[in-house]
């Protein structure tokens, strides 16, 4: 074997102590996510404290530099304390008077004077219950040949089926809103309930609550398109695939319009191709995505479309490398907190569109000028190894920087795509549960009952009371009469009726 030389050997060394930087930065990474915060915020208190240390730092760095830019400390806001009633009002109450044994034993001899009243929150378990429809027949006195008339059975989801639209909406909300899966409800009704309902039983009637309800989701998903901004993003789903032994990744790809509803569409791929049926050929306007390769890929594809960054992907990778430069990325944390600030307080005060572009290009535009100032100087000067965590998080960003500056001129655009994110959140609590979904074909009508539910939970609707009555209205309307029973216009129609109550 030939013996390598001085310099090669030296070469090597440092070769291999660059490996080991970056395999401990990925260490570390990793037991942060494990064991670490969650949260991405970082205090005032706490920036201020690294920030000082540029005092005692010998030299002058980019981040002393950057210092001389940086705005005054934002002031502190103190957070109001918001009061809220213990119990509902219009909880039913059940009163049960008590009396002393001697008053119980000798009523006549006792005479009430008052009372002390005390209270309880109490709960009573759902129960079944058999729905008995009868239907009485009737003669006429006057005419005794007349034929005997019968009130006809009401409009079924299924005929001769045995699930009333109470029962539908229950086993809906326990398995995608409460994350049961069906395995589960199958045990808690035999066992507290006394009631067999097999697990395949309940699969076909999801199936037909699904099919019910594709109108409705056809139609949420068309109003969501219209608005021509809208924030996408996808998350993996495992399924079965039969013949194959072994799950498959699928994936639930989702449409979400800030303020508006929220769509979920399954696909069995992550490729460029599924953003065809996400987003449908006449849409024009934004879409806010993270920095995956396939959204720049179709937005290639189609001139009508125009591509808005995260600032809350940027923050998460300077986030995550804090550990490499804790100054510089502190620092670069307080920048993008300015740009946070700013939202926060167009979003107290409730501000529109313009109102909004107008503060962003007066306050944001300049820190956004700053930190783009400093993250070239910091990949010219190669400060950081490239595949190091703060290298990543530099490339990551000037990447995606027109991207990330789309929000400034158009007030419509938020900052991030938080709203979305926090759409995908159900599923993945979801799937930790029921793990995997039994075939590719039921992918979408998960996604049909996922989007249902989602988006009465958005509008503060309780969803089991939503499907009981659409799924008792469902049979007899006709397709003219879809839009009046969405969520957003079932919302609205109990809020007419609650101003026609208070009145």
């Amino acid at each position: 074997m030939k013996e390598l030389s001085k310099k090669q050997l030296l070469q090597r060394v440092e070769e291999l102590q660059t490996e080991n930087t970056l395999l401990r930065q990925k260490v570390d990474l990793l037991i942060q996510k494990i064991f670490g915060a969650s949260s991405e915020k970082l205090d005032a208190a706490q920036l201020d404290l690294f920030l000082l240390q540029t005092e005692n730092a010998p030299g002058k760095s980019v981040a002393s530099s950057a210092l001389e830019e940086a705005d005054p400390q934002p002031q502190a806001r103190a957070k109001a304390k918001r009061g809220r009633a213990r119990w509902p009002e219009d909880l039913p109450v059940v009163e049960q008077v008590i009396d002393p044994e001697e008053v119980a034993a000798q009523p006549d001899q006792w005479r009430c004077i008052g009372s002390e009243v005390s209270e309880q929150l109490d709960y009573e378990p759902a129960r079944f219950l058999k729905r008995r429809l009868i239907r009485r027949k009737y003669v006429s006195r006057q005419d005794a040949w007349a034929m005997p008339i019968i009130a006809p059975l009401p409009s079924v989801l299924q005929e001769r089926g045995s699930a009333a639209p109470g029962l539908l909406a229950q086993i809906i909300v326990s398995k995608f809103v409460d994350h049961l899966p069906l395995y589960r409800q199958e045990q808690i009704y035999r066992t507290r309930h006394g009631v067999d309902l097999s697990r395949h039983t309940m699969v076909r009637w999801l199936e037909l609550a699904a099919d019910w309800l594709g109108p409705i989701y056809r139609h949420i998903h068309t109003g969501v398109m219209a608005g021509g901004y809208v924030q996408v993003d996808e998350t993996p789903v495992p399924y079965l695939e039969p013949g194959h032994g072994t799950t498959r990744m699928g994936y639930f790809w989702t449409a979400s319009r800030p303020g508006g509803d929220v769509i979920y569409q399954w696909q069995t791929s992550r490729g460029t191709a599924c953003l065809d049926n996400v987003l449908p050929v006449d849409f024009r306007g934004i879409v806010q995505c993270d920095g995956y390769s396939a959204y720049a890929s179709f937005a290639r594809k189609r001139d009508n479309i125009e591509l808005a960054g995260c600032w809350a992907h940027v923050r998460r990778k300077f986030h995550e490398a804090r550990g490499q430069d804790p100054l510089m990325t502190v620092w670069l944390l307080r920048q993008i907190n300015h740009l946070y600030r700013i939202e926060r307080k167009l979003r107290r005060a409730k501000s529109g569109p313009q109102l909004r572009a107008a503060l962003r290009a007066h306050q944001a535009k300049p820190v956004y000028a700053r930190l783009h100032r400093i993250l070239t100087r910091l990949k010219l000067k190669r400060r950081y190894l490239p595949r190091s965590g703060m290298g990543m998080a530099v490339a990551y960003a000037l990447n995606l920087w027109p991207q990330l500056g789309v929000y400034l001129t158009d007030g419509r655009v938020e900052i991030d795509q938080n709203l979305v994110e926090n759409a995908i959140r159900p599923t993945a609590l979801g799937k930790k549960n029921w793990m995997f979904i039994g075939h590719a074909e039921t992918g979408q009508r998960s996604a049909i009952l996922y989007t249902i539910v989602e988006c009465c939970r958005r509008r503060g609707l309780d969803p089991f009371a939503y499907l009981r009555d659409i799924f008792t209205r469902l049979p007899s309307a006709t397709n003219w009469q879809i839009d009046q029973l969405t969520p957003e216009a079932w919302a609205r129609h109990r809020c007419l009726g609650q101003m026609a109550h208070a009145a």
